[in-house]
């Protein structure tokens, strides 16, 4: 079974598709890693999901079950642009009332429950705006994950934050789909830290998807690349691309793509009478590889 299924869903304003014929599938058990540029749906897509907005057309599933299920809606949390908390009341007040809203029983364990999985059992009695950001986020993450659903569905919730307020984002993600169960979408414009954690990604534009695919998957179509490092680099780069297709000089290095065979590069500088400094094979990560693919689909 899966999570979420979406087909041929689209939504449109004043004319303009901002998702237009969209198919996602998120397995059960997932973290789903939603990817595109600034306008691409992502966030209209979550809002559809999440019953904010009402579609134009599609099918969206749940566990298998209509998204208008009521009690399928249950098992649905949700953080899409703000935590929507009051800022003179204390953490505990906040996700309090929150609980009461939906009829939680026995709300005190539920937030206790809810602040040791974002690791804020000390903070309760703080003052919302006198929290950082990143503890705002996770308080955020706490008053969705109330109720223990089991689809999480998070709108750039580690943007903004400091290299420990993601980290402490990265494993408390984790925690919650490895201890809990709980399958997450989540959307981010930092590809580096989304790729530590997703098990799944979906690439999308214009409010089409362009590929799903597992990081396994991701991996292994990742092209791989060679750098090197000489004392003539422009030399050296023109006897690489007599020898090579697709050879770029980035930073400090030369890099040549597409090829895996780091013998021959060498033995081409050598004969071409120059010496390495430094040599290393490379894959690319995310980050690139969604940018060559976006350049591919341009093209």
């Amino acid at each position: 079974m899966n999570a979420i299924e979406i087909r041929n869903l689209s939504k449109s304003f004043r004319g303009m598709y901002a998702v237009n014929g969209l198919n996602m599938t998120v397995p059960v058990g997932a973290i789903y890693g939603f990817i595109g540029e600034n306008g691409s749906g992502k966030s209209t897509t979550e809002k559809l999901l999440c019953g904010h907005l009402v579609p134009d057309g599609g099918e969206m599933r749940l566990f298998g079950r209509p998204y208008t299920d009521a009690g399928v809606r249950a098992r649905v949390g949700a953080l899409i642009e703000n935590t929507g908390c009051f800022p003179s009341s204390s953490v505990y007040a906040n996700l309090k009332m929150q609980a009461l809203n939906l009829g939680i029983e026995k709300p005190d364990e539920e937030i206790a429950r809810v602040l040791k999985i974002v690791r804020m059992e000390d903070s309760a009695t703080l003052k919302f705006k006198k929290c950082s950001l990143g503890m705002k986020q996770r308080i955020g993450i706490a008053m969705a994950l109330l109720g223990d659903p089991a689809l999480l569905i998070l709108d750039e919730p580690i943007n903004g934050l400091d290299t420990d307020g993601m980290r402490i984002m990265r494993e408390i993600l984790v925690d919650i789909t490895k201890t809990y169960g709980c399958t997450v979408l989540i959307s981010s414009h930092i590809l580096g830290e989304l790729e530590k954690i997703a098990t799944h990604y979906g690439i999308i534009r214009q409010g089409r998807m362009v590929q799903e695919l597992t990081a396994k998957e991701m991996e292994s179509r990742a092209r791989v690349f060679v750098s090197v490092k000489t004392r003539d680099m422009q030399g050296a780069k023109a006897v690489l691309q007599k020898a090579f297709a697709n050879v770029r000089e980035e930073k400090e290095y030369l890099c040549v793509y597409d090829v895996n065979d780091v013998e021959s590069i060498v033995k081409t500088l050598i004969e071409g009478g120059h010496a390495i400094q430094e040599i290393k094979k490379n894959k690319i990560g995310l980050e690139e590889y969604y940018i060559d693919l976006m350049s591919r689909k341009e093209a």
